[in-house]
């Protein structure tokens, strides 16, 4: 098992600022991880999240709705929209009522793709958790937000 102070060799003043070191180096951790997982696919976590988003929405969303639904709100969510555009995996459609909104639906292709992703989406990076664990921190993270 990890120790941030050895991971990092450094000493804190304090619990507090020891978890919250811990929770941003851990973040970085995880997000390095998932880079590295998506990246044979072509596409980043926030383009992932993007398709899941579209595909749980079952239906063609506005963008800002896309954007609110973001795990990471990014400001650059048009961008990655456009990447994946690019690729076919969605398709923006114009609002026959209101020229200046644009709804985005996921394609077949789009659809594909999380399907082969999810045949590889094996690598569990809360393993070293039981279920009770798992509750905790999540609970934990909420009680600090």
């Amino acid at each position: 098992m990890g120790d941030i102070s050895k991971d990092i060799n450094s000493k804190f003043p304090d619990t507090k600022v020891k978890a919250l070191i811990n929770i941003i180096y851990t973040a970085n951790w995880i997000n390095n991880k998932q880079n590295e997982f998506f990246k044979p696919f072509g596409i980043s976590p926030q383009q992932f999240n993007i398709l899941r988003i579209l595909r749980g929405a079952g239906e063609a969303i506005n963008v800002q709705t896309i954007k609110a639904r973001m795990l990471e709100r990014s400001p650059n969510a048009t961008r990655l929209m456009d990447k994946l555009c690019a690729k076919d995996l969605i398709n923006r459609l114009p609002c026959p009522g209101d020229r200046r909104v644009v709804h985005i639906e996921i394609t077949k292709q789009g659809l594909d793709l999380l399907e082969d992703i999810a045949k590889d989406f094996n690598e569990d990076l809360l393993e070293n958790l039981t279920k009770e664990e798992a509750t905790q921190l999540s609970d934990l993270l909420d009680k600090i937000r």
